[in-house]
């Protein structure tokens, strides 16, 4: 074991140290060691007195070393319990005898063994060996030779050694365990709130005792401990005192230490003194006496007595019996308090002072002991009332900076002092400070102390509040119900009580060193002090205290440069108030404590706003100085410029110190949403109040009024504020806000007026928008009936009480601004919460209608902007009973005179209303079976009816309940009533606008209507309205009426523009009547198969077209038009369709026809555009009623059109000689006529169309010549047609129409050319569209009138006539030609008709080509693009002649083929016929047309593989080359005849590029055998030829020519030569005659092709 060996190890170095001069000692030593060695444990040592035995005989030696080895070994026994108790007292001798040494080591060993004595099991327990092992310690102290650190060590082991023993004494007494008290003075905290808090923490174990204000149960018996601690006790006290202690054996001890141990005792061991009687009396007998003497300041103080450090513990040992034995020693305390008190009046020195001041303020931070002392003292009216004394005597010292001359220092140094603590840092002076400032320090050090002392009452009446309010003796400031009466608990009493006492020297200490203060942390600790204290007040509900507190907290918030003299007396809110004023043009600057004291005074409104009420004025005056700060542009925020450290922002700096109050400010009336109604009353009662006293001095000009209305506006910006944050719960209090701003809306100031506008339109809005509203529907959704209904009043009383202001603001004022005010407010209401009224509609409605009279415009504006409003968005909100007082509303808007466009805005409304109210009609015709509009509809469209019916149904589920409380028809004839009355209004956009509207929802919903409306509808609407119109169009004025005056310019007015069409009452009725007619026409369009099925219907037809055959007769072009647009779009929306009967389309027709007869009133171009409107109509209406058209009904349409052309043609005679254009009504004529083309089941209509307009071509008026100049007899003479099957028809057969005439009758009348210019691509056309058998009994009659017009061209040549001839009669030959190429079978008709038409053909190609083709025509207006255009065409129908026409395989007849090719020899002799002399006059085209003709004989000549040769193909072949032959050699001959002729002159270019080109085609040209055969060759080179006949280049033309080619051979044209030598060897080739290489001579004819 471990102790066993060290103590083995003392041993052995005390037997080395005594072996030389002490050999007992060694010896007694090793036999120690040999003991020790036999023992096991510490028990057996301590029987063994051998081993104790050798340390004493050690120490008994009294040599240092030996001495300290003996203490030690002893210190070791002893810790280990090896010693048994009977050896204390010869340890304890032993102790004594070393303490005399003079060895400081050996003195602290032995200091060191009597302290481990007393923690050991040898504590003393009887009398003489606790007095002697204090006494050991006392000498050593009380010994003036001993040195420091022995006294102090002696010092500390008494002390020790006194715990031991009390601690001993708790144990033995049976006392609670633990130490009670404060162990000595508490340590301070950065701050006074954190020292309370820490005291109220260290109490709470005596809170249940201290409550109950009596002593505990004391008994007076004590155990023997208990007696030596009270032996030790009482010896202490007379040590205290200056005397001898005679248990202890001392005779003078430093009565500081004597002093401080018993301090150390009371404040450490309460329970001693409070259960042990002995103990008690101790206390109240002999340490009172003792520290009552002590504290006495009316001697001289001598010695220990008078130094600061024996009155501090002096003054802390009363402390403790203050704080601690109060209860049980009333008198003794009551006594010292008052000498505590008398300390601070009396002229002491300065330390004194403070250190009575010390303990005055831990007094004052602990809530425990401040609590005792005033139940005990000043609640009991027979005890002086310590704690008035104590915050007095505080207030006092505070209050004492007024009067000292380094007042600032002070200050300074006590606002430094309060930092430095903050920090949590010692407040020092510099070690070489003066005394000067040593004195300002203490000071100021004596007046923080007050301050702290003020601030710690402060905060222990705040805590003891807090506690009450925990245990229930006071309700919360934020709890909802009233407070009682009087207050009852313990506490609450308390804590009244002591307001009652103190507030008032507490306020008058605080406000003056806040006032002087300029520090953050005395700042900031104060303001903690009026937060607590003042919500204290607020909590206990001291009204006068509260409000005092409030007005003095409200001085420090804002500086203004100049202020009022304020009332000193405090006996009501009012009277607290400091009335503020501020020059506008002064600055307004917000220092730190400012802003800190707002911040406070916002925090006390935030905690205490249910508990304000009429002290809300104090913190509302001073929130709108604030208001009028924030705003103002000279306020500014200013930092402070002291000795101390400046204010710690803990804001961002993104935010300035405005912007954080203002933020603090709004929130404040953002929460009183969380206060009790009765707080918001009060809140609301107090701004109320503060707007009623500046709203009289806003009146008077200057800056007192604009600070008053800066105030009025902060009072209905905060009632908003209120209104919107408590919507939810708002009736109580809101006829009381509501009468405010109507008093406010009513005062003469404009900006006050305004303000209350905003600030109803604000708060209705506000409330509307609150959730109680948006429960409207699940109140009406409730299953119980009485919860529902009582909901429903709750929302119909407030929804009234919101809404009627509004009305009662509009009828209540004259003021024009303030009726718009009201009515703008009304606007947004409706805009934003329309929806959510139900009950206060009838009241809107009778205020809008009342509107609508106003003679002001803008009045009349806004309630019509009101009323649209609703009439967009709300009309499914209107109860049942509104929508009629709405229809009037809107019908008296439509009617007033005020502004136009309101008018018309409300007819546009009443469009609205009818598709609301035709919800409700759904159901209606549905239910009619098959009779009602729904059914005839859906039969027009099926699918869209279906769609609409799905929605409609939805809808109806949607709003069933509501829509079967609405008289629907009754409501719609309302509205069609009131259109109709607006019809004929005297202004035109008005009556317009509601003819439109009323037919617009006819068309909308008239599916939804019955039999019965629609008749109703129709007899006393529709057609009244047509009448009403139509008289008024006709007996309205036609004088010109005169614009609106604009001004003057010379003295002259100026007026408005109209426009020509409306410058007459008249043309503005016509106007009208143009509307009426489209609204007819649109309802027919849409319902004309319903309306054939009313009984009457046909009559109101008849009427109808009467009206528009007058009205294309007699009225104007406008109305004209719109009359036949009322017609055309009924006739052809329903014709397609099969709807429309035959009797209304012939009378139609009918009404045409007579119309287009009779002349019309009118001049200018409007007859025209009226036919023309009418020929467009019958145009559309064939194409929509095709199928309806017989014979004899297309026979009238084509004599209608006939009829106009020829009516066009008379009255339009010079129009195209002046315009060169068609006249408007021909070219309308030729636009439909496309569309007249004749159907399938009246093809026999297609002859009677073409024959009809045929007539408009060029007649065979004269006849035509042929190039000789004789008579085509043919041309002239009486043609018949055959049909295909071989009848005759005539063209008399063809039935005409009766206004027409015949076909002869016009003979005598010129065509016109542009007309027929026009007409001719037209009719081709409908030519080629004809059916076959039509097609080709007119086909000849097509290509006579084409022939005419293109034989125009010598009389016309710059017509355009005879090229769209040419290209008609083209386009007919392809389309011919084509068809019988690839035989279809519209192509198999009788052989007579095919020759008739080839012959026809052949005698158009005949005349045009060689009597106007290919000639020299005068015109001198042709331009170069326009003669080649011109070459062009006559090319394109050589083309189709020569290529298209003979190349094809046709069944022409033999002759007309013949004749065909004739005519292309006849053009190509053109330029070989002519004299040599001549020749070079023609026009370059003539010879290219002729060269043109001649190569198309050649390539009818010619033969190729590639070629299909077919029979027609052979005979053109056979023809053309005998034809070709005889031309090349009549060339040829004139070529070599004119040669001569001219001798030496050179022939013309013409000639001789001729006799190149036949010389080069001949080279070329090769011929079919079959052609070949035809020509006449001698019978010796005929045998040649069938010798070579495999050869496919067949060249017999070559032989017939031989003889030309030899006389060409003396030629003086080198290129003739050539030619003609390439010739004869073709011919040498053909009769096998050429040299056996021929390389050379088929390279030459190859460069020579």
């Amino acid at each position: 074991m471990a102790f066993m060996a060290v103590l083995e190890s003392d041993l052995r170095a005390l037997s080395a140290e005594a072996r030389r001069r002490y050999p007992a000692v060694k010896d007694g030593a090793e036999h120690a060691i040999l003991k020790l060695r036999s023992l096991s444990s510490p028990s057996e040592i301590a029987h063994n007195e051998d081993i104790l035995r050798i340390f004493l005989m050690a120490c008994e030696v009294r040599t240092v070393k030996l001495s300290v080895i003996g203490l030690s070994c002893l210190q070791k026994l002893i810790s280990h319990d090896a010693v048994l108790p009977s050896a204390l007292r010869e340890i304890l001798a032993t102790l004594k005898n070393h303490a005399e040494m003079a060895d400081e080591g050996v003195q602290l060993k032995t200091l060191q063994t009597i302290s481990i004595i007393f923690q050991s099991r040898l504590h003393p327990e009887n009398e003489d060996t606790m007095s002697q092992a204090l006494g050991i310690c006392l000498r050593l102290l009380e010994n003036t030779r001993s040195s420091d650190s022995v006294r102090n060590t002696a010092a500390a082991t008494f002390r020790q050694a006194v715990a031991l023993i009390f601690d001993r004494v708790v144990l033995a007494e049976s006392l609670p365990a633990g130490k009670f008290g404060f162990g000595g003075q508490l340590s301070r905290t950065s701050s006074v709130t954190g020292d309370v808090n820490r005291g109220i923490n260290l109490s709470d174990s005596l809170d249940c005792e201290s409550i109950s204000g009596g002593p505990p149960s004391m008994r007076g018996t004590l155990t023997e401990t208990g007696r030596l601690g009270l032996r030790l006790l009482e010896d202490l006290t007379s040590l205290a005192a200056g005397g001898s202690a005679a248990w202890l054996r001392v005779n003078i001890l430093p009565r500081t230490f004597a002093l401080d141990i018993i301090e150390f005792i009371l404040s450490n061991y309460v329970a001693v003194f409070r259960i042990l009687l002995p103990y008690e009396q101790a206390l109240r007998r002999q340490i009172c006496s003792l520290l009552m003497t002590s504290l006495r300041t009316n001697a001289e103080l001598e010695g220990e007595a008078g130094e600061p450090i024996f009155r501090r513990l002096v003054l802390r040992s009363v402390a403790h019996i203050i704080r601690l034995y109060s209860s049980s020693l009333i008198t003794e305390c009551e006594v010292f308090l008052s000498m505590l008190l008398k300390v601070t009046f009396l002229d002491l020195p300065l330390w004194h002072r403070i250190l009575v001041l010390e303990i005055l303020r831990g007094f004052c931070v602990e809530a425990r002991t401040l609590r005792i002392l005033f139940q005990n003292f000043d609640m009991h009216p027979k005890n002086t009332n310590v704690v008035e004394g104590m915050v007095k005597a505080l207030a006092r010292v505070v209050s004492s900076v007024q009067v000292q001359e380094s007042s600032e220092e002070s200050l300074a140094a006590v606002a430094g002092m309060f930092s430095s603590k903050a920090k949590g840092i010692e407040w020092s002076l510099d070690n070489d400070a003066s005394n000067a400032a040593v004195l300002v320090a203490s000071e100021a050090h004596a007046i923080t102390l007050a301050v702290e002392g003020l601030l710690g009452v402060v905060f222990t009446v705040a805590t003891l509040t807090d506690e009450a309010m925990d245990v229930g003796e006071l309700e919360s400031p934020r709890c909802d119900s009233d407070p009682p009466a009087k207050w009852t608990g313990k506490t609450a009493v308390l804590c009244i009580s002591m307001v009652d006492s103190l507030w008032l020297t507490i306020l008058d200490a605080l406000s003056l060193i806040l006032s002087r203060s300029q520090g953050e942390a005395i700042v900031l600790e104060i303001l903690k002090g009026y937060q607590a204290f003042t919500q204290a007040c607020g909590i206990l509900r001291a009204v006068e205290p509260l409000n005092s507190f409030l007005a003095s907290l409200c001085k420090f918030t804002i500086n203004f440069p100049a202020e009022t003299e304020r009332k000193s007396a405090l006996p009501s809110p009012a009277s607290k108030r400091s009335e503020l004023s501020v020059e506008q043009r002064e600055s307004i600057v917000l220092t730190p404590k400012n802003v800190q004291a707002l911040r406070t005074l916002f925090n006390i409104a935030h905690r205490l706003h249910n508990v304000l009420g009429p002290s809300w004025v104090l913190v509302l005056e001073t929130l709108a100085a604030l208001d009028r700060a924030i705003n103002s542009p000279h306020a500014t925020a200013q930092e402070v410029s002291t000795p101390v450290q400046k204010f710690t922002r803990e804001l961002s700096a993104q935010y300035s110190d405005f912007n954080i109050l203002s933020s603090l400010n709004s929130q404040l009336f953002e929460s009183s949403a969380l206060m009790h109604i009765s707080a918001v009353k009060s809140l609301l009662s107090a701004l109320c109040q503060l707007s009623h006293q500046c709203m009289s001095a806003s009146s008077v000009l200057g800056p007192t009024a604009s600070q008053k209305i800066g105030s009025i506006s902060f009072s209905v910006e905060r009632i908003i504020s209120i209104i919107v944050n408590n919507a939810h719960r708002v009736e109580p209090f809101w006829d009381q806000v509501i009468s405010h701003f109507l008093e406010l809306a009513d005062n003469p100031n404009p900006h006050l007026k305004n303000m209350a506008l905003d600030a109803l339109d604000q708060s209705i809005s506000a409330v509307l928008g609150s959730d109680q509203f948006h429960d409207y529907k699940q109140s009406k959704s409730l299953e119980n009936p009485e919860k529902m209904e009582v909901t429903l009043d709750k929302l119909r009383s407030l929804e009234i009480s919101v809404i009627s202001p509004l009305k009662v603001l509009y009828f209540s004022t004259q003021s024009v601004d303030v009726r718009v005010g009201s009515l703008k407010i009304l606007l947004h209401v409706l805009e934003r919460h329309g929806e959510k009224l139900h009950y206060s509609w009838s009241n809107i409605l009778e205020m809008l209608r009342y509107v609508a009279d106003a003679s002001e415009k803008d009045l009349v504006t806004l309630g019509f902007q009101n009323l649209r409003v609703i009439m967009n968005d709300g009309l499914s909100t209107l109860p049942a009973e509104c929508l009629q007082v709405c229809i009037d509303v809107t019908g008296a808007y439509s009617a007033q005179k005020t502004e136009l466009n309101i008018s018309l805005t409300a007819v546009g409304l009443l469009w609205t209303m009818t598709d609301f109210i035709a919800k409700g009609l759904v159901n209606g015709p549905l239910e009619e079976n098959e009779t009602g509009v729904g059914s005839i509809v859906k039969q027009v469209d099926s699918e869209k009816m279906e769609g609409e019916t799905h929605s409609i149904s939805y809808n109806v589920r949607e709003h069933a309940s509501y829509i079967d409380d609405i008289d629907c028809e009754r409501l719609l004839f309302s509205v069609f009533s009131l259109l109709q009355n607006l019809g004929a209004d005297e202004r035109p956009e008005v009556r317009n606008s509601a003819v439109r509207t009323l037919f617009q929802t006819l068309g909308t919903h008239g599916q939804k209507l019955s039999e019965s409306m629609w008749e109703e509808c129709l007899w006393n609407y529709v057609f009244p309205t047509l009448d009403r119109a139509s008289h008024m169009a006709a007996t309205s004025s036609k004088d010109e009426s005169r614009g609106k005056e604009l001004g003057t310019r010379g003295g002259k007015a100026v007026h408005m523009l109209i426009h020509h069409s409306r410058n007459t009452a008249q043309k503005q009725w016509d106007e009208t009547l143009v509307l009426v007619l489209g609204g007819i026409a649109r309802i027919l369009r849409l319902f004309f198969p319903f309306f054939k099925t009313l009984s009457n219907f046909w009559s109101g037809w008849e009427s109808l077209l009467q009206f528009v055959e007058n009205s294309i007769v007699n009225g104007s072009k406008e109305v004209a038009l719109a009359a036949i647009n009322c017609l055309q779009t009924t006739v052809t929306s329903h014709s397609l369709k099969g709807h429309m009967p035959m009797p209304y389309l012939i009378s139609v027709i009918d009404v045409y026809e007579l119309v287009l007869k009779k002349p019309s009133n009118y001049g200018g171009s409007a007859p025209d555009k009226v036919k023309q409107e009418i020929l467009h109509g019958l145009g559309e209406l064939y194409v929509q009623a095709q199928g309806l058209f017989n014979n004899v009904m297309y026979t009238q349409l084509i004599a209608i059109v006939d009829l106009s052309v020829k009516q066009a043609m008379l009255t339009n005679d010079n129009f195209e000689t002046e315009f060169g254009n068609v006249p408007p009504v021909l070219r309308t004529i030729l636009e439909i006529l496309p569309l007249l083309r004749p159907t399938e089941h009246i093809s026999s209509m297609w002859l009677v169309l073409l024959r009809e307009f045929l007539q408009y071509l060029p007649r065979p008026d004269s006849h035509m010549q042929n190039e000789d100049g004789k008579i085509d007899q043919s041309r002239d003479s009486q043609t018949n047609h055959e049909a295909p099957n071989g009848t005759t028809i005539t063209p008399n057969k063809v039935a005409v129409s009766p206004g027409s005439g015949s076909t002869a009758a016009t003979n005598s009348r010129i065509p016109s050319y542009i007309f027929a210019e026009k007409l001719v691509p037209v009719l081709v056309d409908l030519f080629l569209q004809a059916p076959a058998l039509e097609k080709y009994i007119i086909y000849p009659e097509i290509i006579q009138s084409l022939g005419r017009c293109m034989t125009t061209r010598r009389d016309n040549p710059d017509s355009a006539l005879w090229r769209l001839g040419v290209q008609a009669f083209n386009r007919i030959v392809v389309d011919y030609v084509s068809k019988l190429t690839n035989g279809d079978p519209e192509t198999t008709m009788n052989k007579p008709a095919k020759t008739r038409i080839w012959k026809e053909m052949a005698d158009v190609y005949e005349i045009f080509l060689v009597g106007y083709c290919g000639r020299a025509l005068p015109s001198n207006s042709l331009s170069s693009v326009v003669l080649e255009a011109d070459e062009s065409l006559e090319m394109s129908i050589l083309d189709i002649l020569g290529d298209k026409v003979l190349k094809s395989p046709i069944d022409a007849p033999t002759e007309v083929l013949q004749r065909l090719v004739s005519t292309l020899d006849r053009c190509a002799s053109r330029t070989c016929s002519l004299p040599v002399e001549t020749v070079e006059l023609m026009p370059p085209h003539c010879s290219r047309f002729s060269l043109t003709c001649l190569q198309k004989l050649f390539s009818l000549s010619s033969y190729s593989h590639e070629v299909d040769w077919n029979t027609t193909r052979s005979e053109v072949s056979k023809t053309s080359i005998t034809v070709l032959v005889t031309r090349c050699d009549y060339i040829l001959s004139r070529f070599l005849a004119d040669e001569i002729g001219l001798g030496e002159y050179p022939l013309p270019k013409a000639r001789l590029e001729e006799s190149i080109f036949v010389l080069q085609e001949l080279a070329r040209l090769l011929v079919h055998p079959e052609a070949a055969s035809v020509l006449s060759l001698k019978p010796r080179l005929g045998s040649a030829i069938e010798e070579n006949k495999e050869n496919d280049e067949n060249r017999s033309h070559l032989f017939v020519l031989l003889p030309s080619f030899c006389e060409l051979v003396t030629s003086r044209e080198l290129r003739i030569r050539e030619l003609v030598r390439i010739l004869l060897r073709l011919i040498a080739r053909e009769l096998a005659l050429e040299k056996l290489s021929l390389a050379e001579n088929n390279s030459s004819i190859r460069r020579h092709p």
